[in-house]
């Protein structure tokens, strides 16, 4: 790789690779694996049918999330030496729910120069055809494996208005609906598998239909887009809370366990915050919180 004579360091260059279609790399990628000194690869038995098919023989070594540490040492070493390196990850883009944000770390810490060399993403791939709108949205990576981490975690996201994109496993693809449904409610939903590919799916539908289907077919990658909560659904303030509490209260014949527990049903707000409001505003007014 070129460099400026007064650049004593090599780059360490981001690479994107494509996430199925070999043909979904950029010529600017093709040039850059092409003219680096050395290629580290996430698995480079994978990454090795890319290179074959676009004739880039440019030699590589691996680093992956078990040598990642260690291996960064070394290619920090020969950066420093004046080498230039690309990072490829197995498919898409590195660090992006894939190895290589370590080595990038540990470059910005040397002061070594990171260029990105975009392309392929599962993410951008399956918001572009979801039909969703997607001028902001959340990306939450992966789920937590274990039920109760990702159910905790989805109820955090229960009111977030903008759009929801994850990423699946599927041996917990139809856990994953069920705890969508449960925590989510029936949302409308895009599944997108195998983007790319020969067997690509691109699946709109409500959630309830995703269950209801006869088979899901419990291979492949899986992107989720979900529909953001509605404004309706949205977490209140606690003006907000004292103002429906107000109205209910204005009924004498309610009492402030079924005013809790009536607001707690229409907001989802957790009935311990509700039921402090409520003793507030019941001991502002001078009436007994019974």
């Amino acid at each position: 790789m070129v460099k400026s004579a007064d650049e004593k360091q090599g780059i360490l260059y981001v690479v994107a690779t494509p996430i199925g279609n070999l043909e979904d790399i950029t010529l600017r990628a093709i040039r850059v694996l092409r003219q680096v000194d050395l290629i580290a690869s996430e698995d480079t038995r994978r990454s090795g049918i890319l290179l074959k098919a676009h004739d880039i023989r440019t030699r590589q070594v691996s680093l992956h999330e078990h040598n990642e540490k260690e291996r960064s040492r070394m290619i920090i070493a020969r950066l420093q030496e004046g080498q230039s390196i690309a990072y490829i990850s197995d498919a898409g883009t590195p660090c992006i729910s894939d190895p290589g944000c370590r080595l990038v770390e540990e470059a910005h810490r040397h002061q070594i120069r990171v260029v990105p060399v975009p392309g392929a993403s599962a993410v951008i791939a399956a918001l572009s055809v979801s039909g969703f709108p997607a001028e902001s949205f959340l990306f939450c990576g992966f789920l937590p494996p274990k039920e109760s981490r990702r159910r905790n975690f989805l109820a955090s996201v229960r009111h977030e208005e903008k759009t929801i994109v994850l990423f699946e496993s599927p041996k917990r693809i139809v856990a994953t609906f069920k705890d969508i449904h449960d925590l989510l409610g029936d949302r409308r939903i895009v599944l997108a598998r195998e983007l790319t590919k020969v067997f690509e799916e691109v699946r709109p539908g409500k959630i309830s239909q995703m269950l209801n289907l006869e088979q899901i077919k419990e291979k492949g990658e899986y992107t989720l887009i979900i529909e953001g909560a509605s404004a309706n659904d949205r977490i209140p303030s606690d003006d907000e809370i004292r103002e429906m509490l107000s109205r209910l209260f204005s009924d004498r014949s309610v009492s402030l366990r079924d005013a809790v527990r009536e607001i707690s049903c229409q907001t989802r707000v957790a009935r311990k915050k509700i039921y402090e409001i409520a003793v507030e505003l019941r001991r502002l007014a001078g009436e007994k919180t019974t």
